[in-house]
């Protein structure tokens, strides 16, 4: 029986990646915030537009935390971005980053909860979906995380990433190989170098045909 690996963006500075966080030291905002702005990049992914007041020194202690991260050096880094996501409640990247790394270090529940906040933040952020639909499959929700990886991918159906998160859910878990099939097929058009999906296809369409 093969191992599941769940796909994710790898790497705490993927968030900034995907997010374009402007920064600006101003008045506290008012409930006419403007929401997220996701704009969708076929070719090289999407990208995510926050506006929310924040000072220079949250912003350079949010990085500072990313680096943490990859340091290896958890505790620290979520004792940073924990401070970070408290003092800019509206955006949702440091939230999300922060409930990455609570996942990492095995606190599902936290993580959860810093992930459904930033969905209250923005009903539509990829990353935070997908992040979701992987805890929700290591806690044996799979229902859930077939939908969590399923909102994900109607944001951005390029999104490789939760698309192989839910060939792999509906092959090991649902029992649902025409999922598995369907979803496999699609995450190959878009990496097409993955000779381990290569190798699950035709074992799927092989139990399929028989």
């Amino acid at each position: 029986m093969r191992a599941h690996v769940d796909s994710r963006d790898f790497g705490y500075t993927a968030i900034l990646l995907v997010s374009v966080l402007l920064l600006n030291a101003c008045s506290a905002p008012g409930p006419s915030r403007p929401p997220a702005r996701i704009e969708i990049q076929e070719d090289v992914g999407f990208t995510i537009t926050e506006d929310a007041p924040i000072s220079g020194d949250v912003r350079t202690e949010y990085e500072e935390a990313l680096v943490l991260l990859e340091q290896g050096r958890l505790d620290e880094g979520i004792g940073l971005l924990e401070i970070v996501a408290e003092a800019a409640p509206l955006l949702t990247a440091p939230r999300i980053d922060l409930a990455i790394a609570q996942h990492r270090a095995g606190n599902l529940e936290t993580a959860e909860k810093n992930l459904l906040r930033s969905l209250e933040l923005n009903p539509q952020h990829p990353v935070a979906h997908n992040e979701l639909g992987i805890i929700y499959r290591k806690s044996g929700r799979f229902a859930d995380a077939r939908l969590s990886y399923e909102a994900a991918l109607a944001v951005y159906p390029g999104y490789h990433y939760a698309r192989r998160n839910l060939a792999i859910l509906c092959d090991l878990y649902l029992a649902d190989p025409d999922c598995a099939l369907e979803n496999y097929e699609a995450y190959m058009a878009t990496v097409p170098s993955d000779d381990e999906a290569t190798m699950w296809i035709a074992d799927l369409r092989n139990r399929i045909g028989n």
